[in-house]
Parts: C-alpha cells; structure tokens; sequence
C-alpha cells in the first residue's frame, strides 16, 4: 500500500530533497585542508592535515596520543589486536591474538564493535541491555564473569551517543582484572562523570577508538582514531597501521601489519570539521529535544540517559512504543509485516510512513546475539544464561532487552540539516500513523 494514498496522511506532500537520517555537513573550511594537501602534494599517510589532526583529537579528549587511522574498525581491530597481545602475548603471523580466547562484548551495537574480535580469531560472548541508556549492563556483566571467570576483555559501544554505566562497568571489569575496549565512535563530545570528574568518551576505557565515518558527528567520509595515554601502544599501532616495517634500509617484517593509516586528504576534511564538533552536538540536541516535546503525547518514550552522569552527543534520536500501543507487527530475516490499528502503530509503519515522504528512519541496531553470524555465541543477561529460555511446560521465560528494543524501537531523522519545519512535518506523519 502507497500510505501516500493512506486518508490518515491526506494534505501532507512529499518532502522535495530527502531527509536524512544523519549525513555529513560540510563548512568550506575541509576545501582549505584538502587543496593544500593537493597543492603541497602530500596526498599519502603522512602530512600536516594528520599531524594537527591528531593533536586536536588528543587535546580534545584528553588524551595523551591520537592515532588516525583509516576507519574506526581499523581503530577497533588494533585496539582488539593490542589487548590481546597484551593478555596473551605475541600470535604466530597465521594466528589471532584471541585463538581460542572468549570477549564479553556489547549485545546491541552495530557489527564492527566486535568483528574484529573475529579478526583476531577470538569468541565473542554477547552481555545484554540496560534500559537506562540501552548499552552494556553491569549486571548482565557480572553473570557473564560467573559463567566464565578466565575472560580479560571487555569490548562496549556508547549506543547513539550517549554513554553507557562506566562506573559500574569500570567496577566489575577491575575486580575481575579484566581490560575494556571502548568503542565511541557514535559518541565523539559525548561526556560521562566518572569519580566525580567529567571524562570524554574516548578516554573511558584502557584502548578507546572513535569514527569520522559519514554518518558521525563530525565526518572526514571515511577515516578514525586509536587514543591512549601510552607513547608505548601508539607508537606500535601506527607501526602496525604501515604494514609493521621495521628499522631497516629496506622492507623488513617481524610482525603482521596493515595499510591503515589515514590519508592526508581525509585528515584534512576532519581537520576543517574539527572546529564545529559543538555546533553539530547544540544542534543534535535540538533536535532531540523537538521530538521529546512534539511527541509527548503519544505512548512513546524517547531513547533514554542519566542526565546526571553523563551529557550524550544526541547523535541519534530514537523511540520505544509502549508495549500496550504496539499494533501487530513481524519481521523475518529481510523482511516484515505491519497492521494499522486506531490508537497503535508500529516500527515498521512508522518507518514506512516517514519512508513515503521521502525522509529516511531506520529500526534500532539488531542485536548481536540475534544475527544469524553469531547465533550460536554465548548471550548473557542479568538473570544468566540469555539462550534456550523458553520452555513447553514451564510458563514464563527471563527478559531480553535488547530484543524487546529492537522490537518496539526505531531510529528517526536527526540530520542536523533538518530544519524545523520539516521536524514538525515528520512528527506530524508519526502522530496520524497512530490514528
């Protein structure tokens, strides 16, 4: 059905250009940065774009070093790589430095938080939600050291923007001696109060990436970075970035490396985005805030945070409909079904109806511990072992969170070239889709 044709939808027109759900915003200043690298011909993986970049980043977060690198999987892989190493000590050049090692990882994250656990040939072990801020829970984690006490590696995302329970986090892996990866790059200027100190994500855990992908706060089209306050590990991540060339008038190896660095053409695209992070966030909370009030009325709840502990970068905003305003609805492995009923809706009508006006929205992030690739990995929620809960006999099963977001959520337009006009339009479509 075109909902175009929907009565529900009558008076409302298509929107000329499409509205995104985050893409990039360009200022003129990148132009600058990339001529001179074309001009000066550095145009490889060394440069000034790189060099300002880097100390920027690192001054801005916090850190001690910054690392850019050609993406933030990059980043994430030899930030995995480097734990590993640590932890168990150097792999033979056909092996991963996690052969036959399990990682607790976040459940409800896009993919290439933990692939490159895979990489590195290690298990990752799925630690549920919370619903506070829809990242790793504590609790969840603390069952997971009791199923499996040997594991030392902690991989979490700060979903959207904002930052998940670091303090409890932080607790539970110390008293198990275990090491954290944290992956922020959907939360770059996002900030979290930690021993009473407010901290940058990016700095919160012993190997911290961010992303300057298309869709992110601030973008470079492509490229991320490794930050420490270890000369030690950035100096072995930026050798294993080019190919692990050793002190040697010609090309000599005693480690695997590969190509990872970042061009000097993407450095300079971050480097004149850079000065509008906080302008891009001012405008991100915004919109946040216009959907909070806009949609007030409806039995829906805005993607949540700790106000007191922590200010998000509001990257994206989402939604849960209240379980009681859910209209049928089913999804399959590459499809899905939806059935309007007055006074409910639904992820997949909703999407569709905003679909048809030509903007674009997106269901919450699948899962891990839902994706087929991984369906036969560990999943562990707060009440323990998160597979095979159901049972013919015995009514009742444990929750999964992450599931039940994924079910009920949805991921709205938060381009922050969305004027408010066209906001109040989406709100609208979003309102009659509940008529």
């Amino acid at each position: 059905m075109d909902l175009r044709s929907d009565p529900r939808f009558k008076g409302i027109e298509p929107f000329e250009k499409k509205v995104w759900l985050s893409s990039p915003t360009m200022h003129g200043e990148e132009q600058k940065w990339v001529d001179e690298a074309i001009q000066t011909n550095w145009v490889s993986t060394v440069g000034a774009n790189i060099n300002e970049v880097e100390k920027a980043i690192a001054e801005y977060i916090g850190v001690k070093h910054a690392v850019a690198l050609s993406a933030g999987t990059a980043a994430l892989h030899l930030a995995t790589r480097l734990a590993g190493e640590k932890l168990y000590g150097q792999a033979r050049p056909d092996e991963g430095t996690l052969a036959g090692r399990r990682v607790f990882c976040s459940d409800m994250t896009f993919d290439a938080t933990l692939n490159p656990v895979a990489y590195e040939d290690g298990e990752a072990v799925f630690i549920d939600t919370e619903r506070d801020t829809w990242n790793m829970d504590p609790k969840a984690l603390e069952k997971a050291f009791e199923t499996y006490p040997d594991v030392k590696l902690i991989v979490l995302a700060h979903l959207y923007g904002t930052p998940g329970k670091m303090e409890e986090i932080k607790a539970v892996a110390d008293a198990h001696g275990a090491i954290i990866i944290e992956d922020a790059a959907e939360s770059f200027g996002a900030k979290y109060k930690l021993g009473g100190k407010w901290v940058e994500t990016g700095a919160l855990g012993d190997y911290n990436c961010i992303s300057f992908n298309g869709n992110k706060i601030i973008t470079g089209s492509a490229g991320g970075m490794f930050l420490t306050d270890s000369l030690e590990d950035a100096n072995k991540v930026r050798k294993w970035s080019t190919q692990s060339r050793e002190d040697a008038p010609w090309y000599q190896h005693e480690e695997i490396g590969y190509n990872y660095r970042m061009s000097n053409i993407i450095a300079g695209i971050v480097r004149g985005q850079v000065p509008y992070l906080e302008e891009h966030i001012a405008q991100k909370k915004a919109i946040y805030e216009r959907y909070k009030a806009g949609l007030a009325d409806l039995p829906v709840k805005m993607n949540p945070f700790d106000a007191e502990k922590s200010v998000p970068n509001f990257w994206l905003s989402c939604i849960t409909i209240n379980e009681d305003a859910m209209a049928p609805f089913v999804r399959g492995e590459q499809d899905q079904l939806w059935k309007t009923e007055p006074g409910k809706s639904s992820p997949g009508e909703i999407l569709a109806a905003i679909a048809a006006f030509n903007a674009e929205g997106r269901p919450v992030w699948k899962p891990m511990h839902m994706q087929p690739i991984y369906r036969t990995h560990a999943f562990i929620t707060a009440e323990g072992n998160g597979r095979g809960r159901s049972n013919a006999y015995i009514a009742g099963s444990g929750a999964d969170v992450g599931a039940d977001i994924f079910r009920r959520g949805l991921c709205l337009p938060s381009d922050n070239k969305m004027t408010p006009a066209q906001q109040d339009i989406i709100i609208d479509i979003i309102h009659r889709c509940f008529e």
